[in-house]
């Protein structure tokens, strides 16, 4: 008689789906009782979910693992085409669709062309074009919105046409999924996955595809900038070939441009640039970013020329000047050259020479400036890419609840992080109703990043993830510095300590509570954690701390009693019982009213003069009824 072992038999050996009916197939034929026949049923749909669940985290370890090789194919990024062919057939495999593939932007034609396609058969669809606006993908290109359909051709949301009906017809789609691959706030491309019968995609389906246009963006922009390292190199190149041929002052320049090559191909940063020009060209150099701080200096060993002051009217002018001739501009003793990439200011070159520069010295100067463009490209690309991953990271941990905690533990894991150990969550805001903006965005990921932590913007606030256990003391600290980054009150709450990765999303919901708390209660441009608010922060807080709560407000008071047998605690609750009122408190107590005053004297100095205003009064009066309701304080239950 078959047993209910067998199940377990057919998930070892993950049996197809078929064999799961056999059991009970062979029990009825067995003459097996109908209550037999039941507990066979149920043991079956229990199989069923538990295959089900594994199919799911199979599935899932797949995806993941395809995104890992997707990153492990841009960090050794050498044919972009390859990469591209990759991303499109794994989209194919991993969505289990017919039909996958990718469309880029034209600017020049104002249109978008096929790029990829995988699993496509006809021509007339590998060559279409989209008109902006025109079908789902041209849709998905203008609005920038994933959109799906389980039957594009009957589907009334998308502008039909001629020409994309007949591609779509001739390769037989059906369904189809697009996703906008996005660099920056603009849309560079789709791509698409698509079945040739109908079937829904799952949103879990378009959060996979829209990681793999990530990638696929990504992807594309690295190729853009390697492809403008390698026409400055090619430039470089030229220019010394030119430079040797002409002048002994020309050698230098091309001493010059070897140099600044040889930091580029070997990894170095603005400092080895900085250092390479004072060496060929002698004199102090500062080099400045696009809010004019100071991002190194450099200066000849023995130079007699101070080194220029990062801001000042004659260094903005002239940075301006420069970025509008696309040349170095003389003011004074000083050479200044914009460091820029097409229209996107990144800062400047300020140099104080030893001795007058010849025309082919200010060459090698802007050569430096464009090199040290390249190189603070180089330097935002790869801070981009670390703080879109350490994003989201961050709002998978607070975001949703957290399904696969050992994956997101592995993935903290790799950025240096161990979710086990004390965490707080600050939550940063303002009071004007407009966010916080990108600069505060950029302050949050730098200010993580330092403390190996996390940050993100989030609806126009910032969150961040911090080690420690002080959240009030780490609130605090992130409301001061970043009220003096961008000028004005920045309000910051502050929860925790939370451990583990089921324990943020929680702790940063008190810490967003806890912010509209200290905003709405008139304190903006201040920091705190839920036990600074008095009994608003034990309302707010998932914790309820009752005894940390009274400890806070009233255990001075509470622990003077215990160590003297004073009865400080009885005359408050005489005093506020009475309205404030010395003589009805004293009768309550059955003492002289000199022996209230000298008690509550003595609450002042426990407490501060400030005991009795509204706020701490009302605290005060709370944590007296919670004290006599949960008994002495180091017996209260929690």
């Amino acid at each position: 008689m078959p047993s209910e072992l067998e199940y377990l038999d057919l998930l070892a050996r993950e049996a197809a789906l078929i064999e799961f009916e056999r059991p009970v197939l062979a029990a009825r034929t067995a003459g097996a009782s109908g209550d037999r026949l039941d507990e066979l049923e149920r043991a079956k749909l229990s199989a069923l979910k538990v295959r089900a669940l594994l199919e799911r985290r199979r599935r899932r370890e797949e995806e993941l693992s395809a995104l890992y090789d997707t990153a492990g194919d841009l960090a050794g990024l050498r044919d972009v085409d390859a990469v591209l062919r990759a991303i499109v057939h794994r989209v194919r495999t991993l969505l289990n669709v017919d039909v996958s593939y990718m469309t880029l932007n034209d600017a020049e034609r104002g249109d978008t062309y096929m790029r990829i396609t995988d699993g496509s058969v006809a021509a007339s669809f590998q060559s279409l074009r989209l008109p902006p606006g025109a079908g789902l993908g041209g849709l998905v290109a203008l609005t920038g919105a994933p959109y799906a359909t389980a039957n594009y051709p009957t589907d009334p949301r998308f502008r039909h046409t001629h020409d994309i009906d007949e591609g779509v017809g001739d390769e037989g789609l059906v369904a189809i999924l697009g996703v906008p691959m996005r660099l920056g706030s603009a849309v560079i491309g789709v791509l698409f996955a698509a079945n040739r019968a109908e079937r829904p995609f799952g949103r879990e389906e378009v959060a996979l595809l829209s990681s793999l246009a990530a990638h696929a963006a990504v992807a594309l922009d690295t190729a853009r900038l390697l492809s403008e390292t390698q026409t400055a190199l090619t430039e470089l190149s030229a220019a010394n070939e030119v430079i040797r041929a002409h002048s002994a002052s020309v050698e230098r320049a091309a001493a010059a441009h070897d140099r600044m090559t040889a930091v580029v191909l070997r990894g170095g940063g603005v400092e080895d640039v900085a250092a390479d020009l004072v060496g060929v060209l002698q004199g102090a150099l500062l080099v400045i970013d696009a809010d004019g701080r100071a991002l190194t200096t450099a200066r000849t060993p023995d130079s007699p020329a101070d080194l220029p002051e990062p801001a000042g009217a004659t260094v903005d002018e002239a940075v301006a000047a420069s970025r509008g001739e696309g040349r170095s501009v003389r003011r004074g003793d000083l050479m200044i050259a914009a460091v820029v990439a097409g229209a996107d200011n990144l800062g400047a070159l300020v140099f104080r020479p030893d001795h007058p520069l010849t025309d082919a010295d200010q060459r090698i100067l802007e050569r430096a400036a464009q090199v040290t463009a390249l190189l603070l490209l180089f330097r935002r690309t790869v801070a981009d890419a670390e703080a879109q991953v350490r994003g989201d990271l961050l709002d998978d941990l607070i975001s949703r609840p957290v399904r696969d905690p050992e994956a997101v533990r592995s993935r903290a894991a790799r950025l240096g992080l161990d979710m086990e150990a004390p965490w707080v969550v600050v939550a940063a805001g303002d009071d004007t109703g407009d966010g916080l903006g990108q600069r505060a965005a950029s302050w949050a990921r730098t200010f993580a990043a330092a403390r190996r932590g996390l940050a993100m913007p989030r609806d126009g606030r910032v969150a961040l993830l911090l080690p420690g256990a002080d959240p009030a003391g780490t609130a605090r600290l992130v409301a001061r510095e970043l009220s003096r980054t961008l000028g004005r009150p920045v309000t910051a709450g502050g929860a925790g300590p939370a451990r583990g990765t089921a324990a943020v999303a929680g702790a940063y919901r008190e810490a967003d509570q806890c912010l509209s708390a200290l905003i709405t209660l008139g304190r903006s441009g201040s920091g705190a954690g839920a036990a600074d608010l008095g009994y608003v922060g034990l309302l707010l807080g998932d914790r309820r701390d009752v005894a940390g709560f009274v400890g806070g407000v009233a255990g001075p008071v509470i622990d003077y009693d215990a160590r003297r047998g004073t009865a400080l605690i009885r005359t408050l609750e005489a005093y506020f019982e009475a309205g404030g009122g010395l003589a009805r408190a004293a009768e309550t107590l059955h003492v002289h009213v000199n022996t209230v005053t000298q008690r509550l004297d003595r609450v002042a100095q426990l407490l501060g003069e400030d005991w009795q205003s509204p706020n701490r009064a009302l605290d005060l009066q709370l944590a007296l009824r919670l004290h006599r309701l949960r008994g002495p304080l180091g017996d209260a239950p929690t």
